[in-house]
């Protein structure tokens, strides 16, 4: 097949992924939420709720990282650092994982992130909102809205190489042997 006639089909997938986007949102925008509760979790700064972590938002991302011991969720959480002031005008962000807060704030200083962290180690947090998986901890995103009801899951998704929420993967699939076996690793 010839560069330009591929490029146009291309183009037509991407479309494609476009118009299942807005779908995705439409549904997602459609469906009831699922309420939660105030979970309270560990910060090097001491105990937060999570009603706290929306500062003076209305939404929260929270990220499921699996901690400092997975390449992957270190590769997620440097595109948001990269990104997090972008996110934090719509939206309160935080990143979750297992680690204790001491643990975390070493790493992240390691790697000069910029976003909250937050220990959901010894609570029910990340197996209730569906991030303990059988091999362990699994990595995704959870999003929050907060009103006067209460606290409510609104959208959720799972991380894996090649989603959405990791630019790397699809600059790499512009290569044409994709990411030939490339894995994420803490340096270069």
């Amino acid at each position: 097949m010839q560069y330009a006639e591929a490029s146009q089909r291309i183009h037509e997938f991407r479309k494609e992924i476009t118009d299942l986007r807005k779908k995705i949102r439409s549904l997602q925008s459609d469906h009831a939420p699922e309420p939660v509760q105030d979970y309270e979790f560990a910060t090097s700064d001491g105990g937060v709720l999570l009603s706290e972590l929306f500062g003076d938002k209305d939404t929260l991302f929270v990220i499921h990282n699996m901690g400092a011991s997975c390449p992957s969720c270190t590769l997620w959480a440097d595109g948001f650092n990269g990104v997090i002031d972008h996110l934090e005008d719509r939206a309160a962000f935080v990143v979750s994982s297992p680690d204790l807060p001491d643990q975390q704030k070493k790493f992240a200083a390691s790697r000069n992130w910029r976003f909250r962290m937050i220990s959901h180690a010894n609570t029910s947090f990340a197996d209730d909102m569906g991030y303990k998986w059988e091999s362990g901890w699994g990595p995704g995103v959870s999003v929050f809205k907060k009103s006067e009801d209460g606290l409510v899951r609104v959208a959720d998704a799972d991380f894996d190489a090649g989603d959405d929420f990791c630019a790397v993967w699809h600059l790499m699939d512009l290569i044409p042997e994709g990411s030939a076996g490339w894995e994420p690793k803490y340096s270069y």
